[in-house]
């Protein structure tokens, strides 16, 4: 089996932590597994916080022109656009994925309108994945939002595009704890999930698949999708079958 090479390719991780630097992110221990995995391929890789930036809440792209006085999501949106593949990472709060994350895919959907230079939506031809780690049951509940508003605005999902780890129902250590009630753990928390572990580098390797063949090809064709065509007056319509 011949080998690819990765090296073309940009990933951007961001973390959806409700925890602000340097505190620990459990989340961030998982998403590191993937990172490990992007590094030992060469992978060029960009990584945020979200929550350590000033992002406003809202549906356009710079929400300084609708009331707030900061707003530092327009230069985040250069480095998110840079990327050919985009991994979210949350924890699960109450079943659900956290409020950073609900507020990433809404700044990302502010985006949604912007096209490329095929007249396509702007993320046309990129990858998406997630990463959830918790507590309680959820990853696929919040795999299922997430990857749905994904491909919606455009990103293209692979096979097995998401992963995570979630511990016993109730408190209980979280994913990388090494300690827990002050008790020394032999492992760390998830590390020896083969699981996990499986889920987590199947779901990096999709994305680059995917992320490489269509780079390699261009994309998509435009026949069809191009927004910038369709408001020129082209609706490709069908001839009626009778």
């Amino acid at each position: 089996m011949k080998k690819s090479d990765y090296s073309d390719l940009k990933v951007i991780y961001i973390n959806c932590t409700l925890k602000k630097s340097p505190q620990e992110s459990h989340t961030q221990t998982l998403m590191d597994v993937s990172k490990a995995i992007m590094i030992k391929e060469k992978v060029k890789i960009d990584e945020i916080r979200l929550i350590d930036h000033q992002v406003a809440s809202g549906v356009y792209p710079d929400m300084k022109e609708y009331g707030w006085d900061n707003d530092e999501w327009p230069a985040l949106t250069k480095r998110v656009l840079d990327a050919d593949i985009l991994i979210i990472g949350t924890p699960i709060w109450l079943g659900e994925k956290s409020s950073e994350t609900q507020k990433l895919i809404e700044r990302l959907y502010a985006l949604s309108s912007l096209t490329n230079d095929r007249g396509q939506y702007i993320f046309y031809g990129k990858v998406g994945g997630c990463i959830v780690t918790g507590n309680e049951d959820g990853i696929k509940h919040c795999a299922m939002g997430i990857l749905y508003s994904l491909q919606h605005i455009g990103y293209s999902i692979p096979p097995q595009a998401d992963c995570g780890w979630i511990g016993k129902v109730g408190p209980g250590p979280s994913y990388g704890d090494k300690e827990w009630k002050g008790e020394k753990l032999d492992i760390p928390v998830g590390f020896d999930s083969d699981f996990t572990n499986r889920n987590t580098t199947f779901m990096t390797y999709n994305l680059l698949h995917l992320a490489m063949m269509l780079k390699e090809n261009g994309g998509y064709p435009n026949y069809g999708n191009s927004r910038k065509e369709w408001d020129n007056g082209e609706r490709w319509e069908f001839e009626n079958p009778e």
